[in-house]
């Protein structure tokens, strides 16, 4: 029987080799200074000798960072130039983003051009229409804590080569039309904020970046899981389903699996709130809140398959695997798909089922500490051909995106 990390590495279409620089997963989390020791997605200096990290998203990965050829600290600004350590005098060279000296810490890099000039901000960072007031501390702290979320979130779009643009005014390459926009606000007496989504503009209460609060509303609203990770995943499937599926092919099929999205969306959301989630969700949607309407379904799904790729790509990045578990739990089979003939369906399935192997063992793990499950959710079948459906469709988006690469 194949392990989890054989199914894993099969999903990826790769052959598992000992060195993980030559099997990493599409969005990698383990990475490797100059000097050997491990660094991680976050760090913008290796903690065992000094040296400085910036995060490429041309690479994917965690670079360690020297500074070019005649070019010391004294000279030079904090924010660069950078070239990779051990590179070439004539290499490319980097600047960090303009929010590294910044409560948001962004530890990504943006590529020098030609002229030796610098973007001002990396590309998740371009994606900021509005940030918290950053003289009160309370703030700051908030902001720090949603922008990394949000650089996980955009590094698993951006491997997963789905369309990221800024909808900012002025912002490098901003698509006015199609960007992706980001309101990150504190409410106040008079001004609510309410978490959503609207024409590409995602609004983010920054109150669900202190733990104590997002774990109150957590309880109040009977969740099992509520993190800010988890909102920016969802609210950012509502933009996807009206760049890629919206006015498309893809429409009627998302008809067929999540329902018709014509429905009263107000009249849904009120009767929900009013009188909770539909009785049967358990037996055909991934979360309670996704049995509202079908937009709160694909965006709920959406999410969920954001969680299920980039923890199997980390179980991947670390090696971890799964040839010592012993479970007996039923796997899902071909006729649980969308459609078994689609690219890549034997694949999901074999992903999906060693998903279900994974988090098994994680919860007991979780249990083991004393703590709520990692996985407090129960995938039902038709659940299943909706993950598919987007794995599909994320794929797909994937190969234009090449394509279109390609023909430029």
């Amino acid at each position: 029987m194949a392990t989890l990390f054989e199914l894993v590495t099969r999903r990826l279409g790769l052959a598992w080799k000992p060195d993980l620089r030559s099997a990493e997963p599409r969005a990698a989390r383990a990475y490797r200074c100059q000097c050997g020791r491990p660094v991680f997605f976050r760090n913008s200096q290796c903690l065992a000798c000094g040296t400085q990290l910036g995060y490429d998203t041309g690479q994917a990965r965690v670079l360690p960072l020297q500074r070019p050829p005649g070019v010391d600290d004294a000279q030079a600004d904090v924010l660069g130039p950078w070239q990779f350590h051990g590179s070439p005098p004539d290499a490319a060279q980097y600047w960090r983003c303009g929010n590294f000296s910044s409560a948001a810490g962004c530890n990504w890099l943006v590529p020098a051009e030609a002229e030796g000039k610098h973007a001002p901000l990396c590309v998740a960072c371009r994606l900021n229409r509005t940030i918290p007031d950053l003289t009160l501390e309370e703030n700051r702290e908030a902001w720090r804590r949603i922008e990394l979320a949000k650089r996980q979130l955009v590094s698993q779009l951006l491997a997963l080569r789905l369309p990221v643009a800024s909808g900012v005014e002025g912002a490098p390459d901003a698509d006015p039309e199609k960007g992706l926009v980001f309101d990150f606000l504190r409410p106040l007496p008079d001004a609510p904020v309410t978490t959503g989504h609207a024409s590409g503009v995602i609004t983010i209460n920054i109150e669900e970046a202190d733990d104590a609060t997002r774990e109150r509303i957590r309880a109040q609203m009977h969740e099992p899981y509520r993190t800010l990770l988890g909102h920016l995943r969802h609210e950012v499937g509502h933009y996807y389903w009206e760049r890629l599926v919206n006015g498309t092919a893809w429409l009627e099929p998302f008809r067929e699996l999540f329902g018709d999205e014509r429905a009263d969306y107000a009249a849904a959301l009120k009767d929900h709130y009013d009188n909770g989630p539909a009785p049967d969700w358990a037996q055909r949607c991934v979360s309670a809140y996704a049995s509202v309407h079908p937009w709160e379904d694909w965006a709920e799904t959406w999410a969920h398959y954001l969680h299920m790729v980039d923890t199997v790509d980390t179980a991947l990045s670390f090696g971890i695997d799964g040839e010592d578990v012993d479970l007996s739990a039923e796997p899902f089979g071909k006729d649980d798909l969308w459609d078994a003939k689609a690219q890549g369906a034997a694949e999901f399935l074999s992903f999906l089922n060693a998903w279900v192997e994974l988090t098994a063992v994680l919860n007991e793990l979780s249990r083991a500490m004393g703590q709520h499950d990692f996985y407090p959710f129960v995938l039902p079948r038709p659940a299943v051909a909706k993950l598919q459906f987007i794995h599909v469709l994320v794929n797909a988006a994937g190969r234009d995106a090449d394509s279109a690469a390609v023909e430029q």
